[in-house]
């Protein structure tokens, strides 16, 4: 199967510092992979290598020729001052009509946003607009700048969920990156912690218990990875999934704090 997207042997140096060597990954059609890694690790200029926006400085990125990226920025300044409704937010910088608009908007769960204004949205319903507007776009590809930033436990699970459900439901491929560290969605088909370099891979449980993972995050014995998931068959398969929501169940001592 052809990559949507991939680096071989990316190194990138910024001002004449190395900010990330010998980087290595691929991201499969309808693949979820969350790229993991505590500040000044290097993710966001990852990102912006895999995109296209910076120049690598050895190595080289793959995108499938044709590819479309659903791209939802870590945030988004709107001018105060201006007035712009979630519906004409929708339209830029393509117009995109109201049945559309208003299907992309229900899709996200926030049906009743469409003429407010985006400044006075809370995080989560603005997080979902951004999410609608990516979405508009039939991509191919999903790529998230730590999404759940500023959100809730709660409202971070139920992200997370509408990410799972929109994977399962168009087959579209899922690239995040994020820094907190404690809660993964489960769904992610490969996490990757970063360091500059990579320093551990592999499936959510597989990660979660890496010494490396550990050690690169400062982690003693009880620290550990949370898991949001589904109930449903584990397995991962893309199957049939639930709306009842849980995480992981094999660290009840961990407690979370993302108020």
């Amino acid at each position: 199967m052809e990559a949507l997207i991939a680096a071989e042997r990316l190194s990138v140096t910024l001002e004449g510092h190395p900010v990330l060597t010998d980087v290595s990954l691929a991201v499969q059609p309808g693949e979820i992979v969350t790229i993991l890694g505590p500040n000044g690790s290097g993710k966001s200029t990852l990102l912006r290598a895999l995109l296209g926006i910076l120049l690598p400085s050895g190595g080289r990125v793959l995108r499938k020729p044709g590819m479309v990226v659903g791209y939802v920025p870590q945030r988004l300044a709107i001018d105060r001052t201006l007035p712009m409704t979630v519906r004409r937010f929708l339209s830029l910088p393509k117009r995109v009509g109201d049945a559309e608009a208003e299907a992309a908007l229900k899709r996200v769960g926030v049906p009743e946003v469409a003429l407010r204004q985006m400044v006075d949205l809370s995080g989560g319903q603005f997080q979902r607009v951004l999410l609608a507007r990516a979405l508009l776009a039939r991509p191919d590809i999903l790529v998230l700048d730590e999404p759940t930033q500023g959100l809730d436990q709660p409202g971070e699970a139920a992200f997370y969920r509408l990410i799972e459900e929109v994977r399962r439901e168009t087959g579209v491929a899922v690239l995040m990156v994020s820094h907190d560290l404690h809660v993964v969605m489960a769904a992610s088909d490969r996490v990757i912690c970063l360091n500059g370099h990579i320093c551990c891979e592999g499936t959510p449980r597989v990660v979660s218990t890496a010494p490396e993972y550990r050690a690169l995050f400062g982690l003693g014995t009880q620290g550990a990875l949370a898991l949001y998931q589904h109930v449903h068959d584990h397995s991962h398969d893309h199957g049939e999934g639930h709306a009842n929501h849980h995480h992981g169940h094999h660290h009840p001592h961990h407690t979370h704090d993302h108020a």
